[in-house]
């Protein structure tokens, strides 16, 4: 069987760290037919937008999509080409696992959890209105005439909205997750204890999901300032995560420093109609060309998107052969050494290679 999948290379890194995963992948020896189109900053040269069209019709056409990281402005510039495809194919769920490899450089040897992330909503949703523009002046007259503490009036302002619908879809996937794959626990993490409508909203749709899965799947809510503390300290006591879109992006790269950094960390953004797979870290733009960084992160979200199309041998067989070679240390990058400057330390596109070897033994 083959499958057709959109590749995304994005910018920076992306275009290396995405050709050694797909050697990777086809190291398998499942067949995928690439659909890759340009999106990030090579996309704005061509098309004036680091979003076209073409990116959007060929993930909603093929379904199945994986790609590189996209450079995004700080404070300027345009939004987030990677909530904008959340937002544009509603991939609600955010998947970002983390799990000890061994040979890295963790933390806690004792991780193993699975981080749900709502992804359309919260902070995140990008209703924002700027200082002194005339929407925030009128949205802040409008507030303080309904609420007894007000908002001063040079304020920017962004809002905050979490509904019903997308606080149980997402809430619903993380127990489904949880019990089709035979993990014990789901532990809803937020902020209900000040933000007692919005957060409170998230937590008592949780509260009445788990009644479903009583017996089956155990279930407890953290604050989620305690619960960084809790993964710092003990993250062994902890299995499957679900989190508001905020929260969600902020513990995931805490769980990923737990084991070893972003370097390692896949993730998956998971709709109805497609799912969208890439490596949590971003596109490091100083690095860009050198043959030189982690290729890791983005091969082990292939893996989680071999397991999204079924193929379970392949997936099972790439993720050995990544911490095989991983545990050995030879050929790895130079941040899987123990000292950063060891001169056998080997580039991008050779890890990768030393991955497909092993695949081939």
């Amino acid at each position: 069987m083959s499958y057709r999948v959109t590749l995304l290379p994005g910018d920076g890194i992306g275009p290396e760290v995405t050709k050694a995963m797909r050697a990777c992948v086809d190291a398998t020896g499942v067949k995928i037919n690439w659909d890759e189109v340009i999106v990030g900053a090579p996309a704005i040269e061509k098309f004036g937008t680091p979003l076209p069209q073409a990116a959007i019709e060929s993930v909603k056409k093929n379904k199945v999509a994986i790609k590189g990281p996209i450079e995004t402005p700080i404070g300027k510039g345009f939004r987030s080409v990677n909530v904008q495809l959340r937002q544009e194919l509603d991939l609600y769920a955010c998947v970002r696992p983390a799990k000890y490899i061994e040979g890295t450089k963790a933390v806690n040897t004792k991780v193993d959890i699975v981080i749900f992330r709502e992804n359309t909503e919260d902070l995140y949703a990008g209703v924002e209105f700027d200082v002194n523009s005339p929407e925030a002046k009128h949205l802040i007259q409008e507030i303080n005439k309904v609420s007894v503490k007000k908002v001063r009036e040079d304020s920017a302002i962004s809002i905050k909205p979490i509904s019903i619908f997308g606080s149980e879809r997402i809430i619903r996937y993380a127990f489904e997750y949880a019990l089709k794959n035979g993990r014990k626990k789901v532990s809803l993490v937020h902020k209900a204890n000040i933000m007692k409508f919005t957060d409170g909203l998230f937590l008592r749709m949780g509260q009445k999901i788990a009644l479903e899965y009583a017996g089956k799947v155990t279930f407890e809510d953290v604050i989620v300032d305690n619960m960084c503390m809790q993964l710092v300290q003990k993250p062994e006591l902890y299995d499957v995560l679900v989190l508001p879109n905020l929260y969600g992006d902020i513990v995931s790269d805490l769980c990923a420093g737990l084991v070893g950094g972003l370097g390692i960390a896949p993730g998956a953004n998971i709709g109805s109609a497609a799912a969208l797979f890439e490596p949590v870290h971003g596109s490091a733009p100083k690095y860009a060309g050198q043959n030189k960084v982690n290729p890791t992160a983005t091969i082990l979200s292939a893996v989680m998107m071999l397991r999204h199309l079924g193929e379970m041998d392949a997936a099972r067989r790439l993720e050995k052969a990544v911490c095989d070679v991983i545990k050995e240390g030879t050929d790895v990058t130079y941040d899987l050494k123990a000292d950063r400057n060891d001169p056998g330390s080997v580039g991008t596109q050779e890890m990768a290679a030393a991955i497909c070897k092993k695949l081939k033994q």
